[in-house]
């Protein structure tokens, strides 16, 4: 099997502290190395939410250590897919991109039993994507 990833994907959402960490933390545990990973926000937050960093761990995946990062366009250029979740305008279009919009609740301010359900709607979304990458025909 060959190192190089099938695909890239972006995760964005406004602080990059909650969805979006979510959802780069299930699909690298999910794919590991056959899938590059990013995430970013518009206006990031200072650290991840610990209600989503908490509703991780309960499912095994590590998200602690991880910090909200600035979208940028090269971020964007990047990528295969960018996944919106409520950074709304701020994410810059490039014509090659596969854009998908994930409306999700925004963990910030809820308790971890508020945002279980939210990180179990990331996973499936995730499992879902990462087969739609794996039926991708080869370039």
């Amino acid at each position: 099997m060959s190192a190089t990833p099938l695909a890239s994907v972006l995760f964005v959402c406004v602080h990059n502290a909650g969805r979006s960490q979510m959802a780069a933390g299930f699909l690298s545990h999910l794919a590991g190395y056959r899938i590059e990973v990013r995430s970013a926000g518009s206006i990031p937050g200072e650290q991840v939410n610990p209600a989503a960093v908490e509703a991780m761990r309960e499912v095994g995946v590590d998200i602690a250590r991880r910090q909200p990062k600035l979208l940028t366009t090269e971020a964007v250029q990047a990528s295969d897919y960018v996944i919106t979740m409520g950074c709304g305008d701020a994410c810059p279009v490039f014509p090659g991109k596969k854009y998908l919009d994930w409306a999700l609740e925004d963990p910030a301010g809820k308790g971890v039993e508020s945002v279980r359900p939210i990180r179990d709607e990331i996973k499936a979304r995730v499992e879902k994507l990462i087969s739609e990458i794996d039926a991708r025909p080869e370039a």
